[in-house]
């Protein structure tokens, strides 16, 4: 069963990646729903590791993108180069051309570059030279991002954060984890001897299972219902798009596949609307982004139908 896929990776990265079960299976869910995935924390809790962790554990081509302000976008997507033997110019495919792009701090680069990914992430595509040229299956981008306050970072525009099904944050590892962490094997060292545990084809299998699980129209009726008063909350600028709708059903998805249901319950929805939604709200007042109190309280504002 796909479930069975899904619980072997989840344990193999854990004994990598110490005390972050519940982000991993985050994690895992943005993939599984085929959305990208953007880790917002200070520098050092293992956001880089957690990607290559990613890669590695399910066999994907990876490409590591160290986003720095002199970044161009033809260092992502390529560039043309004139071949005098054929006299003609050749397209040589950048580091997007993989299965797995790990955007390492991407708001350190300027809003040009970053526009670089809008159209791989959005159509699994990049143009180049008027030509349109295909990404390999599965694409996903996994990016970093250093907090807002920090010297040299360019915030995100919204249309490029609205191309992230999920933000989510690792924080520092409890004590327990911290421990094993100092008293054991560099973890980029244990990554490299270790193998895939599943194929690409098993996370293809993973990504069509939880697109056909069950859902009722109650629980359609319950999403929109908290998708919709995102959108007359005064505390709030502006609300939740449709197209953040779709992102939180296909989320929850996801999260009750790894749950081993067939069937998606409302609290599968409100397990990952704080990291759907989290980067899509603003603050009336001053624009910031809501803090998680404010998202707890729009999920206990609305009632089950």
């Amino acid at each position: 069963m796909p479930h069975r896929h899904a619980t072997r990776l989840l344990e193999a990265a854990a004994q990598i990646i110490l005390g972050k079960e519940h982000e991993l299976r985050l994690a895992l869910a943005c993939m599984v729903a085929r959305g990208h995935l953007l880790i917002e924390d200070v520098p050092g809790v293992g956001k880089t590791t957690l990607a290559h962790v990613l890669a590695r554990l399910i066999g994907l081509r990876f490409q590591r993108i160290q986003f720095t302000s002199d970044l161009l976008p033809a260092d992502i997507v390529g560039v043309s180069i004139f071949e005098r033997e054929s006299g003609a110019f050749r397209f040589h495919p950048g580091p997007v051309f993989a299965q797995l792009i790990l955007a390492d701090e991407i708001n350190r680069a300027t809003p040009k570059t970053q526009s670089a990914l809008l159209e791989a992430m959005e159509e699994h595509q990049v143009t180049a030279d008027g030509q349109t040229l295909a990404l390999p299956e599965p694409f996903f981008v996994v990016a970093t991002q250093n907090p807002a306050s920090q010297i040299g970072t360019f915030p995100l525009p919204e249309s490029q954060l609205d191309r992230f099904l999920m933000r989510i944050r690792l924080g520092y590892p409890d004590r327990a984890a911290e421990r094993a962490l100092l008293l054991g094997e560099d973890r980029r060292g244990l990554l490299e001897r270790r193998e895939a545990v599943i194929a690409p084809e098993q996370l293809l299998e993973l990504q069509h299972a939880a697109r056909a699980l069950t859902v009722t129209d109650r629980l359609v009726d319950y999403l929109h219902a908290l998708v919709d008063s995102t959108r007359h909350d005064p505390e709030l600028l502006g609300g939740l798009s449709p197209r953040a709708g779709l992102a939180l059903l296909s989320a929850a998805r996801a999260w009750a596949l790894l749950e081993g249901r067939d069937h998606v319950l409302p609290e599968d929805v409100q397990a990952v609307f704080p990291h759907v939604a989290g980067h899509r709200l603003h603050l009336a007042t001053d624009g910031r982004p809501v803090p998680p109190a404010t998202l707890r309280r729009l999920v206990e504002a609305v009632r089950l139908v």
